[in-house]
């Protein structure tokens, strides 16, 4: 079956970084859209980030600047730079992947994505 999972989280203080990732299995995710959501405790799930099959990104305002997608299609993986932590990007965040090709608004949107990963904890203290 097809699997994504994540690892890389954890607690890091403010300013900091850290470097998710994204390991498929079960599919080759060079074709895919891939995209990073977050969802912090009694929140909705957000966008934060997109990576195209045409390596387009597209960032969540929140973000911009600081956090950077990358994918390496050999490894099958792809990669969330987080920079600059802020206490407000404390969350889950959870990687998917569009296997149909997706608009850039359709890329906010969870429902668009045909699989998921469980997620990996952010914590940023002050």
């Amino acid at each position: 079956q097809v699997q994504l999972v994540e690892s890389g989280g954890g607690l890091v203080q403010a300013g900091g970084s850290l470097r998710l990732s994204c390991a498929a299995s079960g599919r080759t995710i060079s074709s895919d859209a891939m995209a990073w959501f977050r969802r912090a405790p009694g929140k909705e799930r957000e966008f934060v980030a997109l990576i195209g099959w045409s390596a387009s990104t597209q960032y969540a305002d929140s973000v911009k600047g600081r956090f950077t997608i990358s994918r390496d299609n050999a490894k099958n993986t792809v990669y969330l730079r987080l920079k600059s932590l802020k206490p407000e990007d404390t969350a889950v965040y959870y990687c998917a992947a569009a296997t149909w090709a997706i608009t850039p608004p359709q890329a906010m949107g969870a429902g668009s994505y045909d699989y998921w990963g469980q997620g990996t904890q952010v914590t940023v203290s002050s």
